[in-house]
């Protein structure tokens, strides 16, 4: 009977850390790539040396030392990707599942192959544990590009993260069920046949488990989805809101200009004149002073301004609404009003009131539709990979307010592109003008 002797420690050591790798290029960093390098390496060689120091254990310290060797998975991944240690631990468990099959099924195929030759066939074998984990971390690294978000956040719920680690725990205790006992009813009697079963279990283990993130990743994408779906129904009632009062307030700035006419006619002392001049100027800026050819700009910009008046923050524009006819009123309501209360959220912040500068142009470029709004910020902003830092003390909402804008701009065909630079904060929005709209 053949038997397969087990797996150098070396190699599992090495699919372990290869596994890492998957999940370490897909996350968003937490520190620069040589640090992540040197980490990688460093990793690699107290796997290996771990692994191998407790190759001739008891069977009683295996289960422990392979929890260690889990830990150390674990740990790799939290330094290098800036995620929470529940999702770090949740990637963990998908490495060490996928490090499972790549170290059985690579030990396998070897064995068949080179089972009994010379010493000299390491270098075979070796040759061999490249290609095969080369080629399986690839696949894998492909087929979970698309289905990671890029900032690694999953949102997990208890309820899913506990899922996945029963569903790894599983797999991990029946592949390696026949290496402990053969008296089960689940028990491998054959060499091979044990080497089937590890390789199989391991498989069905990876597809449960990315069955398992794509439902998770779903689930995050559907609540994010709802929650950009109400920033824009706020957004859309708030342009409701505010088309109300700035009717409420023109029929009441005609009836004082009427009331005042009506004063002026009479005779009065100079007191009462200068009263009424005075009155005459305090609501002139309840007038509606936006006209830029596109009601819902008008009450959004109108809306927006009162608001900056009264907290000492200058808003200035030039728009052809015109251009907007295309759009629909609720996403002209999601793009300016999430741009324009970014912008004024930033200035708030601004002690000094002249520093508070807001400045929104509508205009044409050739066949596109160019939106810019800009506003003056103190402070440096971090950027990594299109994404900003918030001070918000609410993380979670952080951001929803930019989706929501990029959601919107996507229906049409449109970009995004902010740049931070100079103290300055610019948003710049493109969407083609097309003949047929």
């Amino acid at each position: 009977m053949n038997t397969i002797p087990d797996i150098p420690r070396l190699f599992t050591a090495i699919a372990e850390w290869w596994a890492c790798l998957i999940f370490i290029g897909l996350v968003m960093h937490r520190m620069e790539k040589w640090k992540i390098g040197i980490a990688c390496i460093g990793f690699l060689v107290v796997q290996a040396t771990f692994l191998m120091v407790t190759k001739n254990v008891p069977l009683f310290f295996w289960i422990p030392c392979m929890a260690v060797a889990f830990l150390l998975m674990l740990l790799l991944v939290y330094c290098c990707c800036k995620i929470t240690i529940i999702e770090a631990a949740y990637y963990a468990i998908q490495a060490f599942v996928i490090a499972e099959f790549c170290a059985s099924i690579e030990w396998q195929v070897a064995q068949y192959f080179f089972a009994g030759r010379s010493i000299d066939s390491f270098c075979l074998q070796f040759l061999l544990l490249i290609i095969m984990y080369a080629g399986i971390n690839t696949f894998i690294y492909w087929l979970l590009k698309n289905r990671l978000p890029k900032d690694g956040r999953m949102d997990l719920e208890k309820k899913d993260f506990f899922t996945a680690m029963i569903i790894g725990a599983a797999v991990f205790g029946v592949s390696n069920l026949s290496f402990i006992t053969k008296n089960t009813p689940f028990s491998g009697q054959y060499s091979f046949e044990i080497a089937n079963i590890r390789t199989l279990v391991d498989l069905a283990g990876i597809a449960m488990l990315y069955a398992h993130l794509v439902q998770c990743s779903q689930t995050k994408m559907r609540r994010e989805l709802e929650t950009i779906q109400n920033v824009l129904q706020n957004q859309y009632q708030q342009y409701k809101q505010s088309r109300e009062s700035i009717d409420l307030i023109n029929y009441k700035y005609h009836d004082l200009k009427h009331q005042i006419a009506v004063l002026r006619s009479e005779q009065d002392p100079e007191k009462r004149n200068a009263f009424l001049n005075q009155m005459e100027e305090e609501i002139k800026q309840y007038e509606l002073q936006n006209k830029t050819g596109n009601h819902v700009l008008d009450t959004i910009l109108t809306s927006k301004s009162l608001y900056c008046n009264k907290h000492g923050i200058t808003l200035t524009s030039v728009a052809d609404g015109s251009l907007l006819e295309f759009m629909d009123t609720m996403d002209i309501c999601s793009i300016f009003g999430n741009a324009l209360d970014n912008a004024i959220e930033c200035e708030l912040k601004i002690p000094d009131k002249e520093k508070r500068l807001i400045h929104l142009t509508v205009s044409q470029q050739k066949n596109f539709l160019m939106i810019r709004v800009e506003n003056y910020f103190e402070g440096v902003l971090r950027q990594k990979e299109g994404s900003f830092a918030t001070t918000k003390k609410e993380k979670q909402f952080h951001g929803y307010g930019i989706k929501s804008i990029r959601y919107t701009v996507n229906k049409y065909g449109g970009a995004i592109h902010i740049d931070a630079e100079k103290q300055w904060f610019d948003l710049k929005i493109l969407i083609p003008l097309l003949e047929d709209r």
